[in-house]
């Protein structure tokens, strides 16, 4: 969607009383491609044709390209495990101690998979011109955590906080200089997943993410291009200052918490997403649980007029398409409902 003032596209979304869904969704198109997880992210024209395909099945308020958090660290020298039907993941680490990290190289946009997905970004916006087309990048605490082991970086937030800085100056560069990238060529926007802040409490969310992430918000974000942060956690409710200091525009939530609990704490000018199980019930539930856990959740929330339905988190390749269609189903019959 090209020439567009993100800015007031939010408010008027914020100001129309009946939304679109907006899931983060994407992988599934695979099996409408007939094609593997492992050869669509292999082919930029493919990807470009799974958002397109997605975009004409759904009617998604955004489009959003693969949530593959695997593409920022294998740029970064991470070896990634692909799989047939399962999105790739990051095996081992890179970095292990603090000489390790201060001789990390920030890779150039286009190391790894960098280049191939900016360029099914681009192409995608020639297919899609009817709604935002919204990239998917990795948030620089999780960016963090997969170069140096989840479990160390955490051990090293007590021990060696500094190191974990060191680390964090050189995740946050590099999505800067990725974000700029997916900006230069059109994108409307991104949606940054931070799920390994979740995991922290919110002291240490404080410390060693919400920072980086409003620096990064502050590099990118502008009246043309928005910054939507996820966090799928369970303690976000209690990490929601450190949470909106990052002055994003949208904020996406996982389904370990209740969009009702954190709706009264976050400000009424930006978009609030979340949350359907995207395993539970999009993937291995029914038409009629979806129908059901929609409709609870929108009962809840729509009082809101910065709601926005959602998934609780990327959904799987594997869903089943008449779930996903019956989740895009079921938020349309709940304001049909209400207009009654």
């Amino acid at each position: 969607m090209k020439n567009v003032n993100m800015k007031n596209w939010v408010s008027d979304v914020i100001a129309s009383p009946k939304k679109k869904a907006m899931p983060i969704l994407s992988f599934p198109a695979i099996q409408l491609m007939d094609i593997s997880v492992k050869k669509l992210i292999s082919n930029s024209g493919l990807q470009a044709e799974a958002m397109n395909i997605i975009a004409k099945r759904t009617e998604s308020m955004a489009a959003v390209s693969l949530m593959d958090l695997s593409v920022e660290a294998e740029a970064f020298g991470s070896t990634v495990l692909f799989s047939e039907d399962e999105v790739p993941t990051v095996t081992g680490s890179v970095v292990s101690n603090s000489n390790e990290i201060e001789n990390l190289k920030v890779p150039e946009i286009g190391a790894g998979r960098t280049g191939l997905y900016i360029e099914a970004l681009e192409k995608s916006l020639e297919l899609i011109e009817d709604r935002p087309v919204l990239a998917g990048v990795i948030g620089p605490y999780s960016l963090a955590g997969r170069l140096m082991d989840i479990t160390e970086i955490m051990m090293c937030c007590y021990d060696e906080p500094e190191t974990v800085h060191t680390l964090m100056n050189k995740t946050t560069e590099f999505i800067i200089s990725y974000c700029k990238a997916y900006k230069a060529i059109g994108a409307n926007g991104v949606v940054m997943a931070e799920p390994l802040t979740g995991m922290l409490s919110p002291a240490m969310a404080e410390e060693f993410s919400a920072p980086y992430v409003k620096k990064i918000t502050e590099a990118v974000q502008d009246e043309d291009f928005i910054v939507i942060y996820h966090n799928c956690g369970n303690n976000t409710v209690h990490m929601v200052e450190s949470i909106i200091s990052s002055g994003a525009a949208g904020y996406h939530f996982g389904n370990a918490i209740n969009m009702k609990d954190i709706l009264p704490l976050m400000p009424k000018d930006v978009l609030i997403m979340g949350n359907v199980d995207p395993v539970s019930q999009i993937k291995d539930g029914t038409e009629s649980t979806i129908k059901e856990c929609v409709f609870a959740i929108m009962k809840e929330c729509t009082d809101y007029p910065n709601f926005v339905i959602s998934s609780g988190c990327d959904i799987p390749p594997m869903a089943k398409w008449e779930n996903i269609d019956a989740f895009f189903k079921a938020t349309e019959e709940f304001y049909a409902c209400t207009e009654k």
